[in-house]
Protein backbone atom coordinates (compact mmCIF):
# COMPACT_ATOMS: atom_id res chain seq x y z
CA UNK A 1 0.00 0.00 0.00
CA UNK A 2 1.45 3.36 -0.97
CA UNK A 3 1.99 6.24 1.41
CA UNK A 4 -0.40 8.38 -0.61
CA UNK A 5 -3.16 5.77 -0.37
CA UNK A 6 -2.56 5.51 3.35
CA UNK A 7 -2.94 9.27 3.79
CA UNK A 8 -6.24 9.26 1.89
CA UNK A 9 -7.95 6.95 4.34
CA UNK A 10 -10.96 8.30 6.17
CA UNK A 11 -10.06 8.32 9.85
CA UNK A 12 -13.11 9.66 11.64
CA UNK A 13 -13.18 8.61 15.33
CA UNK A 14 -15.89 6.03 14.71
CA UNK A 15 -14.41 4.70 11.49
CA UNK A 16 -10.67 4.30 11.96
CA UNK A 17 -8.59 2.10 9.71
CA UNK A 18 -7.91 -1.39 11.08
CA UNK A 19 -4.12 -1.68 11.20
CA UNK A 20 -3.78 -5.07 12.90
CA UNK A 21 -6.28 -7.89 12.62
CA UNK A 22 -6.22 -11.51 13.77
CA UNK A 23 -8.90 -13.98 12.75
CA UNK A 24 -9.36 -17.39 14.41
CA UNK A 25 -5.74 -17.10 15.55
CA UNK A 26 -4.23 -20.11 17.29
CA UNK A 27 -0.80 -20.83 18.73
CA UNK A 28 0.75 -23.78 20.53
CA UNK A 29 3.97 -24.94 22.13
CA UNK A 30 4.58 -28.27 20.53
CA UNK A 31 1.35 -30.23 20.79
CA UNK A 32 0.02 -28.11 23.64
CA UNK A 33 -2.48 -25.47 22.47
CA UNK A 34 -2.10 -22.21 24.37
CA UNK A 35 -3.88 -19.55 22.38
CA UNK A 36 -7.21 -19.27 20.62
CA UNK A 37 -9.03 -19.40 18.55
CA UNK A 38 -9.45 -15.65 18.98
CA UNK A 39 -10.22 -12.57 16.93
CA UNK A 40 -8.56 -9.18 17.43
CA UNK A 41 -8.90 -5.87 15.61
CA UNK A 42 -6.68 -2.90 16.46
CA UNK A 43 -7.54 0.46 14.93
CA UNK A 44 -5.27 3.28 13.96
CA UNK A 45 -4.19 5.60 16.75
CA UNK A 46 -5.58 3.65 19.71
CA UNK A 47 -4.12 1.89 22.71
CA UNK A 48 -5.66 -1.54 23.26
CA UNK A 49 -5.05 -3.01 26.70
CA UNK A 50 -5.18 -6.79 27.10
CA UNK A 51 -5.73 -7.81 30.69
CA UNK A 52 -5.12 -11.22 32.22
CA UNK A 53 -3.23 -12.97 34.97
CA UNK A 54 -0.22 -15.26 34.53
CA UNK A 55 -0.51 -18.19 32.15
CA UNK A 56 -3.52 -16.91 30.21
CA UNK A 57 -1.68 -16.49 26.90
CA UNK A 58 -0.80 -12.77 26.89
CA UNK A 59 2.86 -13.21 25.99
CA UNK A 60 2.01 -15.97 23.53
CA UNK A 61 -0.38 -13.62 21.76
CA UNK A 62 2.25 -10.90 21.33
CA UNK A 63 4.92 -13.39 20.24
CA UNK A 64 2.53 -14.75 17.62
CA UNK A 65 1.62 -11.29 16.37
CA UNK A 66 5.33 -10.44 16.14
CA UNK A 67 6.17 -13.69 14.35
CA UNK A 68 8.41 -15.10 17.08
CA UNK A 69 5.99 -18.00 17.50
CA UNK A 70 4.38 -19.44 14.37
CA UNK A 71 0.60 -19.38 14.26
CA UNK A 72 -0.84 -22.89 14.32
CA UNK A 73 -4.09 -21.67 12.80
CA UNK A 74 -5.90 -18.56 11.62
CA UNK A 75 -4.54 -15.43 10.02
CA UNK A 76 -2.76 -12.19 10.93
CA UNK A 77 -3.31 -9.17 8.71
CA UNK A 78 -1.19 -6.05 9.04
CA UNK A 79 -2.36 -2.94 7.24
CA UNK A 80 -4.58 -5.06 5.01
CA UNK A 81 -1.91 -7.59 3.95
CA UNK A 82 -1.53 -11.19 5.12
CA UNK A 83 1.50 -11.41 7.42
CA UNK A 84 0.68 -14.72 9.10
CA UNK A 85 3.89 -16.42 8.02
CA UNK A 86 6.23 -13.47 7.56
CA UNK A 87 9.42 -13.54 9.69
CA UNK A 88 10.20 -11.28 12.63
CA UNK A 89 12.79 -9.17 10.83
CA UNK A 90 10.34 -8.26 8.07
CA UNK A 91 7.80 -7.11 10.64
CA UNK A 92 10.43 -4.96 12.36
CA UNK A 93 11.53 -3.46 9.04
CA UNK A 94 7.88 -2.70 8.26
CA UNK A 95 7.63 -0.59 11.42
CA UNK A 96 6.38 -2.90 14.18
CA UNK A 97 8.14 -2.32 17.49
CA UNK A 98 8.22 -4.91 20.27
CA UNK A 99 9.10 -4.56 23.96
CA UNK A 100 9.34 -8.08 25.41
CA UNK A 101 8.54 -9.13 28.95
CA UNK A 102 11.67 -8.81 31.04
CA UNK A 103 12.90 -5.96 28.84
CA UNK A 104 15.80 -7.86 27.21
CA UNK A 105 18.44 -5.24 28.00
CA UNK A 106 22.03 -6.36 27.28
CA UNK A 107 23.73 -5.77 30.65
CA UNK A 108 27.34 -5.50 29.45
CA UNK A 109 26.52 -2.88 26.82
CA UNK A 110 25.93 0.78 27.54
CA UNK A 111 22.45 2.20 27.13
CA UNK A 112 23.64 3.90 23.95
CA UNK A 113 24.88 0.58 22.56
CA UNK A 114 21.60 -1.09 23.48
CA UNK A 115 19.84 1.52 21.37
CA UNK A 116 22.28 1.11 18.50
CA UNK A 117 21.72 -2.65 18.45
CA UNK A 118 18.07 -1.98 17.63
CA UNK A 119 18.94 -0.17 14.41
CA UNK A 120 18.11 -2.39 11.47
CA UNK A 121 18.73 -2.00 7.76
CA UNK A 122 17.83 1.51 6.68
CA UNK A 123 17.82 3.03 10.21
CA UNK A 124 20.56 5.63 10.72
CA UNK A 125 21.65 5.85 14.36
CA UNK A 126 22.64 9.52 14.15
CA UNK A 127 19.14 10.39 12.94
CA UNK A 128 17.18 8.00 15.14
CA UNK A 129 18.88 8.74 18.46
CA UNK A 130 18.08 12.49 18.67
CA UNK A 131 14.46 11.75 17.76
CA UNK A 132 14.16 9.13 20.52
CA UNK A 133 15.88 11.37 23.08
CA UNK A 134 13.34 14.10 22.27
CA UNK A 135 10.54 11.62 22.94
CA UNK A 136 12.11 10.18 26.11
CA UNK A 137 14.44 12.82 27.62
CA UNK A 138 15.23 10.63 30.65
CA UNK A 139 17.29 8.35 28.43
CA UNK A 140 19.92 11.07 27.87
CA UNK A 141 21.38 10.61 31.36
CA UNK A 142 21.57 6.83 30.90
CA UNK A 143 23.48 6.73 27.62
CA UNK A 144 26.94 6.00 29.00
CA UNK A 145 25.83 3.69 31.80
CA UNK A 146 25.94 -0.11 31.45
CA UNK A 147 22.51 -1.62 30.90
CA UNK A 148 23.01 -3.91 33.88
CA UNK A 149 23.53 -0.96 36.25
CA UNK A 150 20.14 0.57 35.51
CA UNK A 151 17.16 0.17 37.82
CA UNK A 152 14.15 -1.84 36.68
CA UNK A 153 12.27 1.33 35.81
CA UNK A 154 15.22 2.75 33.89
CA UNK A 155 15.61 -0.50 31.99
CA UNK A 156 11.94 -0.41 31.04
CA UNK A 157 12.26 3.14 29.73
CA UNK A 158 15.38 2.08 27.81
CA UNK A 159 13.53 -0.90 26.34
CA UNK A 160 10.78 1.43 25.14
CA UNK A 161 13.39 3.77 23.67
CA UNK A 162 15.00 0.84 21.86
CA UNK A 163 11.67 -0.06 20.25
CA UNK A 164 11.21 3.56 19.17
CA UNK A 165 14.57 3.60 17.34
CA UNK A 166 12.92 2.10 14.24
CA UNK A 167 10.24 4.84 14.29
CA UNK A 168 7.41 2.31 14.57
CA UNK A 169 3.78 2.91 13.65
CA UNK A 170 2.63 -0.10 15.70
CA UNK A 171 4.04 -0.97 19.13
CA UNK A 172 3.57 -4.22 21.07
CA UNK A 173 4.41 -4.13 24.80
CA UNK A 174 4.53 -7.11 27.16
CA UNK A 175 3.88 -6.20 30.83
CA UNK A 176 5.81 -2.90 30.92
CA UNK A 177 4.96 -2.34 34.62
CA UNK A 178 6.47 -5.59 35.85
CA UNK A 179 8.96 -5.02 38.66
CA UNK A 180 8.99 -1.21 38.59
CA UNK A 181 7.99 1.33 41.22
CA UNK A 182 4.58 3.05 41.14
CA UNK A 183 5.93 6.46 40.12
CA UNK A 184 7.54 4.94 37.02
CA UNK A 185 4.32 3.03 36.29
CA UNK A 186 2.44 6.33 36.21
CA UNK A 187 5.14 7.91 34.06
CA UNK A 188 4.99 4.98 31.63
CA UNK A 189 1.20 5.30 31.27
CA UNK A 190 1.51 9.03 30.57
CA UNK A 191 4.31 8.40 28.08
CA UNK A 192 2.31 5.85 26.09
CA UNK A 193 -0.69 8.17 25.98
CA UNK A 194 1.49 11.02 24.73
CA UNK A 195 3.10 8.81 22.07
CA UNK A 196 -0.39 7.97 20.85
CA UNK A 197 -1.57 11.57 20.94
CA UNK A 198 1.50 13.33 19.51
CA UNK A 199 2.91 10.66 17.19
CA UNK A 200 -0.23 8.80 16.16
CA UNK A 201 1.30 5.58 17.46
CA UNK A 202 -0.95 2.52 17.65
CA UNK A 203 -0.21 0.39 20.72
CA UNK A 204 -1.15 -3.06 22.00
CA UNK A 205 -0.13 -3.59 25.62
CA UNK A 206 -0.68 -6.74 27.68
CA UNK A 207 -0.76 -6.29 31.45
CA UNK A 208 -1.90 -7.50 34.84
CA UNK A 209 -1.97 -3.94 36.18
CA UNK A 210 -5.55 -2.74 35.72
CA UNK A 211 -4.85 0.77 37.02
CA UNK A 212 -2.10 1.22 34.45
CA UNK A 213 -4.39 0.21 31.60
CA UNK A 214 -7.17 2.49 32.85
CA UNK A 215 -4.69 5.36 32.76
CA UNK A 216 -3.69 4.93 29.12
CA UNK A 217 -5.84 2.48 27.11
CA UNK A 218 -8.79 3.39 24.90
CA UNK A 219 -10.39 0.00 25.51
CA UNK A 220 -9.72 -3.26 27.31
CA UNK A 221 -9.94 -6.93 26.40
CA UNK A 222 -9.85 -9.65 29.05
CA UNK A 223 -7.91 -12.80 28.18
CA UNK A 224 -8.52 -16.09 29.97
CA UNK A 225 -7.12 -19.46 28.93
CA UNK A 226 -6.10 -18.18 25.55
CA UNK A 227 -9.43 -16.58 24.61
CA UNK A 228 -11.03 -13.19 25.02
CA UNK A 229 -13.89 -13.39 27.50
CA UNK A 230 -14.80 -9.72 27.85
CA UNK A 231 -14.42 -6.40 26.05
CA UNK A 232 -14.73 -3.01 27.72
CA UNK A 233 -15.11 0.33 26.01
CA UNK A 234 -14.87 3.81 27.56
CA UNK A 235 -18.30 3.59 29.25
CA UNK A 236 -17.48 0.31 30.99
CA UNK A 237 -14.05 1.63 31.97
CA UNK A 238 -15.78 4.52 33.81
CA UNK A 239 -17.96 2.11 35.79
CA UNK A 240 -16.35 1.87 39.25
CA UNK A 241 -18.35 -1.21 40.23
CA UNK A 242 -17.38 -3.00 37.02
CA UNK A 243 -13.72 -2.21 37.55
CA UNK A 244 -13.79 -3.31 41.19
CA UNK A 245 -15.39 -6.61 40.23
CA UNK A 246 -12.81 -7.14 37.50
CA UNK A 247 -9.88 -6.61 39.85
CA UNK A 248 -11.39 -9.03 42.38
CA UNK A 249 -11.50 -11.79 39.78
CA UNK A 250 -7.75 -12.04 40.01
CA UNK A 251 -7.28 -10.85 36.44
CA UNK A 252 -5.33 -7.80 37.52
CA UNK A 253 -3.01 -6.37 40.10
CA UNK A 254 -3.52 -2.79 41.17
CA UNK A 255 -0.87 -0.09 41.57
CA UNK A 256 -3.04 2.10 43.78
CA UNK A 257 -4.61 1.02 47.02
CA UNK A 258 -8.00 0.62 45.38
CA UNK A 259 -8.70 0.35 41.68
CA UNK A 260 -10.69 3.32 40.40
CA UNK A 261 -12.56 3.76 37.15
CA UNK A 262 -11.15 6.10 34.55
CA UNK A 263 -12.53 9.61 34.23
CA UNK A 264 -14.28 11.06 31.20
CA UNK A 265 -11.26 13.31 30.62
CA UNK A 266 -9.26 10.20 29.76
CA UNK A 267 -11.62 9.35 26.91
CA UNK A 268 -10.41 11.97 24.46
CA UNK A 269 -10.42 10.59 20.94
CA UNK A 270 -7.16 9.19 19.67
CA UNK A 271 -5.64 11.28 16.87
CA UNK A 272 -6.71 10.86 13.28
CA UNK A 273 -4.24 11.08 10.42
CA UNK A 274 -5.46 14.66 9.95
CA UNK A 275 -4.48 15.79 13.45
CA UNK A 276 -1.64 13.44 14.43
CA UNK A 277 0.94 16.14 13.67
CA UNK A 278 -0.48 18.47 16.32
CA UNK A 279 1.82 18.46 19.38
CA UNK A 280 0.59 17.11 22.68
CA UNK A 281 0.66 19.18 25.83
CA UNK A 282 3.43 19.17 26.86
CA UNK A 283 5.01 18.37 23.46
CA UNK A 284 7.30 15.38 23.35
CA UNK A 285 9.13 16.15 20.15
CA UNK A 286 8.96 17.80 16.79
CA UNK A 287 6.14 16.46 14.57
CA UNK A 288 6.64 13.33 12.53
CA UNK A 289 7.37 13.55 8.83
CA UNK A 290 4.15 13.98 6.87
CA UNK A 291 4.92 10.98 4.65
CA UNK A 292 4.92 7.67 6.57
CA UNK A 293 6.94 4.72 5.25
CA UNK A 294 5.40 2.16 2.96
CA UNK A 295 4.61 -0.12 5.86
CA UNK A 296 3.38 -3.24 4.11
CA UNK A 297 6.52 -3.63 2.06
CA UNK A 298 9.66 -4.20 4.16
Amino acid sequence: MSADATHQRVAAPGDRAVLLEARALRAAYGRVPVLGPLDLSVHEGEIVGILGHNGMGKTTLLRTLMGQLPASGGHVQIDGADWTHRPVYERARAGIGYVPQGRGILPALSARENLEVACIHGVVVDAALPRVLALLPRVQAMLDRPGGSLSGGEQQILALARALMIDPWLLLLDEPTEGIQPSIVEEMAATLARLRDSQGLTIVVVEQNLDFLLDCANRLLVLERGRFVDALGPAEMRDAARMAALSQLGAARATRGATTARTSSQDAAAPTRANRLAPASPPLSAPRATQPPNRSEP
